[in-house]
């Protein structure tokens, strides 16, 4: 009986050491056919978040006048009136809104690139940006009507005014090589149009979250009718156009204490 025991017994051991092994190699195979698609996925875009519904620090304090506005009111105003004899309040330029367009071609054979490309509008601007849609059907490109293939952002009021203060003291210095912007980009009805080729000149943008560089176009819609009165206008509120000796500093009179 002793010796039925023992082999039973042995017999039950060497059971469990085989299931036990071809069990740990079954899971070992999961995990590395796991592991394998975990690395698949590794190369894909990564995943966009909308930044716009995130809460800030001064959520509950008052919003402040932006800068620039205050400059133009204080400073520019006056100085265009007086420059082309502007008799009318209303004759006196101003600026209406800023436009940012991005185009994204490859987002036809990858959609997930278009969302980085919003989001990243998102931190730029400080509103959602809406998506555009391909208006006809392109074959050589394998474009359809109705496909996103892009993204705009328009911007008015206080976030226009911050946007341009952002860009002219902060993004036109960090671009590379930078020698001035162009004066030949005005389409004859008082707007300019610039393109830029990155977007991490902007200070919102993380280098470690940026995946591909693409540029975009920023588009400067005034009131004015004419080039000139745009120039003038643009060249007040502080943009570095190409050869100033020096660019102009806008500078707010500050109020004086009681």
């Amino acid at each position: 009986m002793a010796t039925k025991e023992k082999g039973a017994a042995k017999g039950g051991a060497k059971g469990g050491a085989k299931t036990g092994t071809k069990g740990g190699a079954a899971k070992g195979g999961a995990g590395q056919k796991g592991g394998g698609k975990a690395g698949k996925q590794a190369g894909q875009p990564r995943q966009a978040v909308d930044f716009t519904k995130r809460e800030h620090a001064g959520a509950g304090l008052p919003v402040a006048a932006p800068r620039l506005k205050q400059h133009y009111e204080q400073t520019v105003r006056a100085a265009l009136a007086a420059q082309f004899g502007f008799t009318n309040l209303h004759e006196i330029p101003t600026l209406s809104k800023i436009v940012i367009n991005c185009g994204v071609g490859e987002a036809v054979k990858q959609p997930k690139l278009l969302d980085v490309v919003v989001e990243e509008l998102a931190l730029i601007s400080g509103q959602k940006p809406v998506r555009r849609k391909a208006k006809k059907s392109v074959a050589n490109f394998g474009l359809r009507e109705g496909q996103e293939i892009g993204a705009s952002v328009t911007m008015r009021g206080a976030r226009m005014w911050e946007f341009l203060d952002r860009f002219v003291t902060v993004a036109c210095p960090r671009i590379r090589d930078f020698r001035g912007l162009g004066t030949k980009s005005f389409d004859g009805r008082g707007n300019y149009t610039l393109g830029i080729k990155e977007q991490m000149i902007f200070p919102e943008i993380n280098y470690d979250m940026v995946e591909q560089i693409h540029g975009m176009d920023i588009t400067f819609v005034t009131t004015a009718s004419k080039d000139a009165h745009a120039f003038a206008l643009l060249h007040q509120l502080g943009m570095p156009f190409r050869g100033d000796d020096k660019p102009v500093t806008p500078k707010v009179a500050q109020p004086s204490a009681a």
